[in-house]
Order: structure tokens, then C-alpha cells, then sequence
């Protein structure tokens, strides 16, 4: 079920082609000023997934059948898949120390 989204697109008007991934909304209880969700069953949960070349409609029907909440991240299609930017942008917000743990 879709509970957020978060729009990469820097061509926002673009609606016939995007790539979509999805994660589990509690992932995003880390960053700062976000509403806190409770964590879903880890049987249930959502880590990533995504669909490439999609409509918006498309994705926003896909992100509501998915089996807990999520926030979808939509991007341009033109950019490439997005996999490297929603990684990276994963990466800051669950920082590592040296050790690969969390501060």
C-alpha cells in the first residue's frame, strides 16, 4: 500500500515513462522530520523493488498492491535506471561507520 512519495524526476511533467522503486515507508523513519511508521512484520516488508519504463498511473498501482506500506521514488526514464541515485541517496541516509555499522 502506498503511503509516500518522493519525486527524483527532474522532468516532473513526464508521466508516460518514469522508473519506480519501491521500499518499505519504515525505512524512511531515519530521515529528519519524517512521520514515523510503525515497522511491518519482516515477512511482509518491502526492502526494494522496482519497475523500469512505467507509466506514473502504472506505478502508483504498483506501489498500492505491494504487501506493506512503501513510499514510492519516481525518476526520469531518460536518465537511465536510477538504481546508482536511489542507492546513494539510501547511503545518506543510513550513514556507516568505518566498521560498517550505524553510528
Amino acid at each position: 500500500m502506498l503511503w509516500n512519495v518522493i519525486d527524483k524526476r527532474t522532468r516532473p511533467y513526464r508521466w508516460r515513462k518514469v522508473n519506480a522503486i519501491v521500499e518499505a515507508v519504515e525505512h524512511d523513519n531515519s530521515c529528519d522530520d519524517a512521520d514515523q511508521a510503525p515497522e511491518s512484520d519482516p515477512s511482509l516488508t518491502v526492502d526494494y523493488d522496482a519497475l523500469e519504463a512505467v507509466s506514473v498511473q502504472e506505478a502508483i498501482a504498483w506501489a498500492n498492491q505491494q504487501r506493506c506500506p512503501v513510499t514510492l521514488y519516481l525518476y526520469d526514464l531518460d536518465g537511465g535506471f536510477a538504481d546508482s541515485e536511489h542507492f546513494n541517496e539510501v547511503a545518506n541516509r543510513f550513514p556507516v561507520d568505518g566498521a560498517g555499522k550505524q553510528p
